[in-house]
């Protein structure tokens, strides 16, 4: 059923994950005629719940800290059971139980139990990123660390080797892999992978490569993707700061060598554009710009296989972006285009052609084209550059005397719109793709990917998208995402290296830095940064 089992590594990641749930949830339809382009096996898993009914809740394993998890319940009202700590204490005696004051539910959260119109969210109501969820988890999937507390001012949870020493001592005691994500695993039929959301600029990038270790070791040929989330570091100290580079680099590192692919999300420091409205001091904002990415660019592994055309797995694309085996780092960029009311409805997402109010095509006003010739190691005409770069642009500015205006050498670039009413194959398109799978000429650089469903605007996401007229989208939008392995990741890598090697422990410093160089050299196989093919991007 081409399963996918999500891992999700700390509050980052919740915020970022609770927002791609809701949107799966939201292509559920339940109408006898209806059927959703999206295959809801390949998130979603069947069971039955404490009172017989059944259930179908997401394939996911949650961590977060102790307070993390906010008004949301391990035992929801599809799994009602004693929870009584005195009966299975084995202790003979009486038992005093002292419990913690519960958090209060959201005024959202009570209307979504109570079946009334939700409020509308905002900045200051968002505490947690339970206060926005929409979906049930099974008990499982629940996996709270008390071992350190969220926000905590005491010991807070920022430093690389925290997040090592902790899944360290719990996988010694509780073997983690085989107590929490073995049950989902083993009950898929056949798997196409793991995704992997994580903070990598906290502790959490550390919990999340001994997690990867441990994931590799026992699931060898498994194609792992890791999102990669990072808060936005302006106005913060320059030793936090610091801190932060330091654990990225150090993820980056570790993961590098045990993902299929790895992609970092932060928020650009740059002007964005501006139909986008954002509070980027707001998680539950910045993880919803973060997961409209990351749910657009992996539209294509959820769609139905009747869709043979754009349907795809996460195989599959990581042999499309890793061209020489060895450049797991992949870019992430998007477009925002506003989408026009669909004149017929698929579900609960229509068509769009991207359209403005006044007629104008959005596409070609917000983002830019690379038309490129070709190159040594195959084609990249119809290559892209997208107005919003979630791939850490301003890394590029950690390195003062680093070679300005070099332009961008693509290896492999996957593009994927969404929203479009018409998505059928350009002739050129179809003739690359059919003389590729034949090896007749050399293998495209661009892959393009299309479907009609629109990205939702509910109720659970922030209004952070507007019209030209500066109006709240809602319904949906459509959107253009670009997944590219290029040359930046050797410059942003070697700004990073050279900005934290001298901060990094002597005992790991040699190792870390000579891992981050081997990451910048294998961008340059196939192409030299310093021959004149920095020309063929023109």
């Amino acid at each position: 059923m081409r399963e996918i089992i999500t891992l999700q590594l700390g509050q980052q990641s919740n915020y970022l994950a609770n927002h791609f749930w809701n949107a799966q949830e939201s292509y559920f339809t339940y109408g006898a005629d209806e059927e959703s382009p999206i295959d809801h096996d390949v998130h979603f898993r069947p069971g039955i719940g404490s009172d017989g009914s059944e259930t179908f809740m997401p394939r996911t394993v949650i961590y977060d800290l102790k307070g993390g998890f906010g008004t949301l319940r391990k035992i929801n009202a599809l799994y009602e059971i004693d929870d009584d700590a005195s009966s299975s204490s084995l202790w003979p005696g009486q038992t005093v139980v002292h419990r913690q004051q519960p958090i209060g539910a959201s005024a959202y959260q009570e209307s979504l139990d109570t079946g009334q119109a939700p409020p509308e969210l905002t900045t200051s109501t968002v505490r947690y990123w339970s206060d926005f969820n929409r979906v049930f988890f099974h008990p499982k999937s629940i996996i709270q660390l008390s071992e350190y507390e969220l926000n905590s001012t005491v010991m807070p949870f920022e430093k690389w080797h925290m997040g090592e020493e902790l899944f360290a001592s719990l996988d010694k005691e509780h073997d983690l892999l085989d107590r929490d994500l073995r049950p989902f695993i083993e009950e898929a039929d056949q798997m196409q992978g793991l995704q992997v959301m994580t903070g990598v600029d906290d502790a959490w990038g550390g919990f999340a490569a001994k997690y990867m270790e441990r994931l590799r070791d026992e699931y060898g040929k498994t194609p792992i993707w890791v999102f990669g989330a990072q808060e936005p570091v302006r106005g913060l100290p320059r030793e936090k700061r610091l801190l932060k580079l330091v654990n990225k680099a150090r993820a980056l590192a570790e993961l590098n060598s045990q993902a299929s692919l790895v992609i970092p999300i932060a928020l650009p420091e740059t002007p964005l554009p501006h139909i986008l409205q954002l509070d980027a001091s707001s998680r539950w904002h910045v993880s919803a710009l973060f997961a409209a990415a990351l749910e657009s660019v992996t539209l294509y592994t959820r769609l139905r296989t009747t869709d043979r055309v754009y349907s795809s797995n996460l195989g599959n694309m990581t042999d499309l972006l890793n061209v020489f085996g060895k450049q797991t780092i992949a870019n992430l960029e998007m477009s925002i285009t506003e989408a026009q009311q669909p004149q017929q409805q698929n579900g609960t997402n229509g068509n769009s052609n991207g359209l403005n109010g006044r007629g104008e095509n959005v596409r070609s006003l917000y983002e830019t084209g690379i038309g490129e010739e070709g190159s040594e190691s195959g084609s990249q005409k119809g290559a892209a550059t997208l107005d919003i770069d979630l791939s850490s642009p301003q890394d590029l500015n950690l390195d003062p005397n680093r070679r300005r205006g070099r332009k961008r050498h693509i290896f492999s670039q996957v593009l994927a719109d969404r929203g479009l009413q018409d998505i059928e194959l350009t002739d050129e398109e179809r003739e690359a793709r059919e003389q590729s799978a034949y090896g007749m000429r050399r293998r495209p650089k661009v892959h393009n990917y299309r479907s009609k469903v629109a990205f939702p605007i509910i109720d659970s996401y922030p209004k952070i998208f507007h019209d030209v007229y500066g109006h709240p989208v809602k319904d949906h939008v459509s959107i253009r995402t670009a997944l590219s392995t290029d040359s930046t990741v050797t410059d942003k890598v070697k700004a990073l290296r050279s900005t934290v090697v001298r901060s990094i422990g002597l005992e790991d410093r040699e190792t870390i830095g000579n891992e981050l160089a081997e990451i910048a050299e294998s961008y340059k196989e196939g192409w030299s940064s310093d021959s004149d093919d920095d020309d063929d991007d023109e």
